[in-house]
């Protein structure tokens, strides 16, 4: 393990204190990942306007739990995983769809089936995916333009995951109850 810092508002560089100001306003206190990325305001700032970017893109509830939590189990993120279910349910999300990706079980339905086998793809060939699988993806009722936002939320996952990897980032209490 590293020895990373995760600050507070006490603690964090100055540059910091806004982004975490952000981070209690929308989650009710600081997280653990951004008080751990708050040692770089950069590096939090950009997580931040990545999560946000990602909300917005077409993605509904389901389909951005589909993602987010595809990349999370495979990137066996210890802290992502139950911290992404907590939010699937603040979103009213369906806990059988988290389970079912959690436990690498097949979707409720064959358009969020093909989400996840795509953003699989996307992962573990880094971003080479067949044009015969892009087909089937497209075949499901995607687009280019959801192929493409699989990448924003990729992205926002490697900051997260490979962090929570650094630092071992303790899961927040409120994150408890989603643990395997």
């Amino acid at each position: 393990m590293n020895d990373l810092k995760i600050h507070t508002m006490e603690t964090a560089p100055e540059e910091s204190q806004p982004l975490l100001q952000n981070s209690i306003k929308n989650f009710g206190s600081v997280p653990s990942l951004h008080g751990v990325m708050a040692e770089s305001p950069v590096v939090l700032e950009a997580y931040q306007m990545l999560h946000k970017w990602f909300q917005e893109s077409s993605f509904d509830a389901e389909e951005l739990t589909v993602v987010w939590q595809t990349i999370n189990v495979e990137h066996e993120c210890h802290y992502c995983v139950p911290a992404h279910a907590a939010i699937a349910r603040m979103m009213k999300v369906d806990d059988q769809l988290t389970a079912a990706l959690r436990n690498r079980e097949p979707m409720p339905n064959s358009k969020l089936q093909a989400l996840h086998d795509t953003t699989l793809l996307i992962v573990r060939n880094r971003g080479r995916v067949d044009e015969a699988d892009i087909a089937a993806f497209y075949a499901a009722g995607y687009t280019q333009k959801h192929l493409l936002e699989i990448i924003l939320g990729l992205a926002q996952k490697i900051m997260s995951n490979y962090i929570n990897h650094l630092a071992d980032t303790p899961i927040d209490e409120r994150f408890a109850a989603f643990v395997a």
